[in-house]
């Protein structure tokens, strides 16, 4: 036997390659899923987590310790059938959502156990945080009266004859209903999970980590208000421009405006962190 068929049969034995194809398998049909569904945003932030996740477990690589016992295997496995079988039934929306996380936790149980499971604590959350809070808050949350009245809030400070009743918002000439998928829970949650990625990968002091998340649910919320109170002016004045902006590609920039204004204000947090710890360790 050759030192190519030795190292083959190696790659063979060894458990973590076979971890690392079930992973890859996996999580390629969540987002080949995801893509089918046209759910462009979704993609876009499975990817970037993906990449996050996969970061964060190769640089631990060499110390992860591959323990599963019996009852966590069987968990595993079954979590792992679960996601098949909703792959091929071609789940829907919310479970669709779900599928990333419960791959990689049924995954982390057939390679490490229960007791195991701290060492992929920061992928697990990531991951939670990607999929999870949206479909929770589907069935908890509706926040389009609040959306309505904020708005409307806007466009009277702006000089606009507006009134508001419930979920709908009139103008002289026209108005819009805020529903739940305008609402804007999808972009808090959005930069929600973000906000919940950068604590993880690049963490702050932790008295400033509470404030993080509370901040990312402020922006979302205000630039969700700034779009429908846009959307409410076009829909009184113009038409052509409302289909536009509400919705296909052009309903993606206000979330990719809101991240951007959150990354500023987590640049900015960072370099106050690093100029306070500057100053400590010159004192």
């Amino acid at each position: 036997m050759n030192i190519t068929e030795i190292a083959s049969l190696k790659l063979i034995k060894d458990i973590r390659y076979w971890l690392l194809g079930i992973t890859a398998g996996l999580e390629a049909i969540c987002l080949t899923l995801i893509w089918k569904a046209d759910d462009t945003g979704h993609l876009g932030m499975s990817l970037l987590f993906l990449f996050a996740v996969g970061s964060l477990t190769w640089e631990k690589r060499h110390t992860l310790k591959f323990e599963s016992e019996f009852v966590p295997s069987i968990v595993g496995i079954g979590l792992i059938g679960w996601v098949l079988w909703q792959s091929a039934n071609l789940a829907d929306g919310n479970t669709m959502r779900l599928l990333s996380f419960t791959s990689a936790f049924g995954v982390a149980l057939l390679a490490s156990g229960f007791k195991g499971l701290k060492q992929y604590w920061q992928e697990l959350t990531i991951l939670f945080f990607l999929g999870v809070p949206s479909v929770i808050s589907s069935f908890l949350f509706d926040i389009s009266p609040l959306t309505a009245q904020f708005s409307a809030f806007l466009l009277h400070y702006f000089g606009f004859d507006v009134a508001s009743q419930g979920v709908f918002i009139n103008l002289p000439n026209g108005g819009v209903e805020v529903t739940h998928e305008c609402s804007g829970i999808d972009t808090i949650i959005y930069i929600l999970s973000v906000s919940m990625l950068a604590l993880v990968m690049f963490p702050v002091h932790r008295s400033k980590r509470f404030f993080v998340p509370i901040v990312a649910i402020m922006i979302g919320f205000v630039i969700n208000g700034i779009r429908v109170a846009m959307l409410a002016i076009f829909a009184a004045s113009n038409k052509a421009a409302f289909e536009n902006w509400h919705g296909g590609q052009a309903s993606y920039l206000y979330g990719m405006i809101g991240i951007f204004i959150f990354g500023c204000f987590y640049w900015l947090l960072l370099q106050q962190e690093e100029k306070s710890l500057s100053n400590g360790s010159s004192d």
